[in-house]
Parts: structure tokens; C-alpha cells; sequence
């Protein structure tokens, strides 16, 4: 995740450090300190609502170390959906109390405010009612276990049926473990959560989620642009069947780390590019389309079918070429968890 600290205060400042340090072992994280109280690791600021607009869009998260009041206002001009927003979490600049404020579940303000509460010993926040009262929510199950939530109306309602304590039927098209007692597996319940990418709905209200879990290798001739290698992703999933929302990861060879377009697809799609070496993808067994063209100029017979299976998954579309981009398809193995949490 990408996590932005914003401090105002002197002991904000000292305790953005310390924040930083802990969720700098796991995520991407910049310090935003106010001019009067910064220091040579962060980033200076004079006026919040410009920062903020800046950032809001372009962090999965994002923590004020100020009052509640301030912070509120300050993101409320950029609020859109619970789908979209960022995790935000505010901490008193004295460390007593860590606040869920915005995006609990699905963007994981209330994972992010358990950690960041247990690692400062201050008092986590959370007033969202499936997590107040120990139920289990839909919204933070999908995300925690990479699972797009097809419709968020039902998702309420399937929340809303667990909090009156009524039992919730289950289906799944892939493995999974520790089942909660309001989860069913009786398939002639009325409403229930179908796990899948078929469209069908085994409940009369079904909630489906998809999973996230396609990886696509890439390759490309240099200085193609961002539009070119987005469309051609788009169209050779599209021919597959499967549905570009579900793309997790995508990977290439080292020699394209600095591809603009490359870049600039993975950021607008909120991906992590993965980079190999040639000698990496010539190490990954399998069956691979070959090319000695590609093999001199690169250092491997392969790229785009290497780099999928390379990151992890099962090559479901051999390589497909046009407008100078190839374009490999794979999916990873997924096992439902209903204990995995956010973060």
C-alpha cells in the first residue's frame, strides 16, 4: 500500500517518525510535515487542503496526526465512495487514541487502526457496526482475500442479515477454510455469498465476488504508450473471458523498469510492477511459445509467458501479439480464507 502520514505539530512530528518506522516494513510510506515542525525525512507543507487534494486519490492510505475535527474537514471536499476512498486514520498528536475514520473495511481503516493502535500502545477507534459487535463483515472478507465485490448494495445486505444474527449461505468455486458459524454452506438459503466469475446466482439475493487473481506478463517495443499497452491488455483478456478488473499484478523483464508506458499503465491501475532478470525467466520450467529473436535481443526465449508463470501463477493464455505489445495471461492459485485479515 501506498501510506501518506500527515503531521501539524511538533509532537506530531516526532510521532510521524515513529509511525512511519513501523509501516515502512510492510508499505510504501511519505511523511507530510507541517513547515514550522518538520525534519530532514519529510516532506514539507504549508497548506493541508492543497496537500490534500494532491495526495487523496494516489494513497491507499492515509494518516493525520492531529485533531479529529481538522482532518474531517480537510478530506471531506474529496469523499467519493466507499470503493474508491482511501483508508484514512487520524492519532492525537499525544498517541492516546488511533480513529477509523473513513473507509473501515474496504479500504482497511480498521485493520490500519488496530495495528497502528497495538504498535504505539494507544486505544484503537472503530465504530462500524459489524466490527463493534464482532460479526463478520462482507466487505473486509473480500478485500483481505483479493475478491472484487460485484454489487455493494447486496454486500449491506448480507452485512445487515448478519448483524439480526441470521445465517448466510455460501458457495465457492475455489477452496477455502475457517468458515464462520453465520456462514452457511446450505445452498436453499435465501440470500448468500457466491464466490466465482460465472454469471450466476445460486441465491435469490446473491452476493458474488470475483476473484482477483490474474497476473499478465507483458512485453513491448520501446517508447510504446501507456494507451496502446492498456488497450491491447484489455483486448486479449476480453477475447479470453475474463474480465481486466481482476488483473492483480503485472510482470516483466528488468529491461523494461523504465518503459514510461509501463509505468504509467500500473499507476493508473493501482498495480506493482514486477521485474525479472532474463536469467530469472529462462530458470522457470514450463512449456513457453519460443522465440530466437527474442532470445538474442533480450536474454530469454520468452518474456511475457515466462514473467506471468514466473510471478506466480498458472499460464491460462499463451502470448498474444499486436501493436507491438505481447501480452500472456496467467491466474494464481487461491485459497478463501475467512480469518485472513486487511494489511
Amino acid at each position: 500500500m501506498n501510506i501518506s502520514i500527515i503531521s501539524l505539530t511538533e509532537k506530531g512530528r516526532i510521532l510521524s517518525g515513529k509511525t512511519a518506522g513501523f509501516l515502512e516494513k510492510f508499505h510504501n510510506v511519505r511523511r507530510y510535515c507541517f513547515r514550522k515542525h518538520t525534519d530532514n525525512s519529510a516532506e514539507v507543507f504549508d497548506n493541508l487542503s492543497e496537500l490534500v487534494g494532491k495526495i487523496f486519490n494516489i494513497n491507499e492510505g492515509i494518516v493525520f496526526i492531529c485533531a479529529c475535527g481538522i482532518a474531517v474537514r480537510t478530506i471531506s471536499p474529496y469523499i467519493a465512495t466507499k470503493i474508491v476512498d482511501p483508508a484514512v486514520v487520524v492519532i492525537d498528536d499525544s498517541g492516546k487514541f488511533v480513529i477509523s475514520v473513513l473507509s473501515g473495511h474496504i479500504g482497511g481503516a480498521n485493520r490500519l487502526a488496530e495495528l497502528l493502535a497495538d504498535e504505539l500502545k494507544a486505544v484503537p477507534v472503530i465504530t462500524t457496526a459489524t466490527d463493534t459487535g464482532g460479526k463478520f463483515s462482507p466487505d473486509s472478507f473480500a478485500v483481505a482475500n483479493s475478491l472484487i465485490i460485484k454489487d455493494i448494495e447486496i454486500s449491506k445486505i448480507i452485512a445487515s442479515e448478519i448483524l439480526d444474527n441470521k445465517k448466510v449461505g455460501f458457495i465457492s468455486e475455489y477452496k477455502y477454510k475457517n468458515i464462520p458459524n453465520k456462514i452457511t454452506i446450505d445452498k436453499k438459503s435465501y440470500m448468500g455469498m457466491y464466490i466465482g466469475i460465472q454469471d450466476i446466482k445460486p441465491f435469490p439475493i446473491t452476493l458474488q465476488l470475483i476473484p482477483k487473481n490474474i497476473i499478465v506478463g507483458v512485453g513491448c517495443k520501446r517508447g510504446t504508450p501507456c494507451e496502446i499497452i492498456e488497450n491491447r491488455i484489455n483486448e486479449s483478456l476480453i477475447s479470453a473471458g475474463i474480465s481486466p478488473e481482476r488483473i492483480s499484478a503485472l510482470a516483466t523483464i528488468n529491461i523494461k523498469a523504465s518503459e514510461m508506458g509501463i509505468i504509467e499503465y500500473c499507476k493508473k491501475n493501482k498495480l506493482t510492477p514486477e521485474f525479472y532478470t532474463a536469467e530469472e525467466l529462462m530458470a522457470v520450467s514450463g512449456d513457453f511459445t519460443v522465440s530466437d529473436f527474442v532470445l538474442k535481443t533480450t536474454g530469454t526465449d520468452n518474456v511475457c509467458e515466462r514473467c506471468a508463470v514466473k510471478s506466480g501463477g498458472k499460464l491460462i493464455m499463451r502470448k498474444n501479439s499486436g501493436s507491438g505489445v505481447t501480452v500472456a495471461v496467467a491466474e494464481k492459485d487461491l485459497i478463501i480464507d475467512f480469518e485472513r485479515k486487511i494489511l
